[in-house]
């Protein structure tokens, strides 16, 4: 772990407000695509880079900005790895975000995202929050190979349950599906079931398959040569050097997937899942109509 002060902390695409408190992640999913050489990381991955001066430049940004919108956090890295236990960087982050009543939208893997629910709900009950989650592997002995250092999708899942208990709506992301090693029906019939469950708002796919890059790919094969011998030969005789590496069953999975949601009322399309979390309401516009 090392400390850097960055030069700025929200970034802004296609209207999306985004921040990375950390760079680099100890959690040790053999498929993490944030390994990846087009990132362009100087230090090795595991070897977090804390970005110090994190609530500052956010406080800074969010003073500044006339119009309230949602901050996202954790698709590149997660907020709640091992440091965030002592750091806090998250939780400090996170009290900008309420003390300024802005959106949230904050993707995890880890169970540590409750030791801050009461922010997460003073931020839902001020403006809006959401928690995605994602959830790859229902069986614990191979989730404790594809996911070493954080907790398992059971656990996962009552950690949704709680944000449901709260009224904090979640979503929850099914990718990516390996090739061979978790894309069954069983794998992702166990997943689907406990999300309707916990009453998931919607659920991200892109196709039942994997993503593989310069720097992700070496990583990954060298983690299927360790856990499943001969799997490597298997991906290069079918895929090749391919980028987009979709299931032999996607069709199939993609079809339970998309029934269960719309039979559950879940969202399931990505482009609605993501407008959803990018959008927040305009409570004194909503007070104002009330008031005519």
């Amino acid at each position: 772990m090392h400390f850097v002060e960055a030069k700025g902390i929200l970034t802004e695409n296609h209207g999306r407000h985004g921040m990375n408190i950390y760079r680099g992640c100890t959690h040790g999913c053999i498929y993490c695509d944030s390994r990846s050489k087009c990132y362009q990381f100087t230090h090795p991955f595991e070897d977090i880079e804390v970005k110090r001066n994190a609530p500052e430049l956010l406080e800074k940004a969010l003073k500044s900005k006339r119009k309230k919108c949602m901050i996202g956090t954790g698709s590149m890295s997660d907020p709640y790895m091992h440091c965030e236990e002592e750091l806090r960087q998250t939780r400090r982050c996170l009290e900008v975000i309420m003390k300024y009543e802005f959106g949230l939208a904050i993707q995890t893997k880890s169970d540590r995202i409750l030791r801050d629910i009461d922010l997460l709900d003073e931020i839902n009950r001020s403006a809006k929050c959401v928690v995605q989650m994602t959830l790859t592997t229902y069986d614990d002995e191979l989730c404790s190979i594809l996911e070493p250092n954080v907790c398992n999708t059971k656990r996962r899942i009552e950690v949704l349950e709680e944000m449901q208990k709260r009224g904090i709506p979640t979503v929850v992301w099914i990718t990516p599906i390996l090739p061979f090693i978790n894309d069954t029906e069983q794998n992702l019939t166990s997943i689907l079931k406990d999300c309707a469950r916990v009453g998931v708002k919607g659920i991200i796919d892109f196709g039942m398959g994997l993503t593989l890059r310069e720097g992700d790919r070496e990583y990954y094969y060298a983690a299927l040569d360790k856990h499943f011998p001969g799997m490597k030969e298997r991906y290069i005789t079918r895929y090749g050097n391919a980028y987009d590496l979709p299931s032999p069953n996607a069709k199939e999975l993609m079809q339970t997937f998309q029934e269960f949601c719309i039979s559950n009322k879940i969202m399931y399309k990505p482009e609605d899942c993501f407008s959803y979390m990018n959008e927040l309401p305009d409570k004194y516009e909503q007070m104002s109509l009330f008031s005519l």
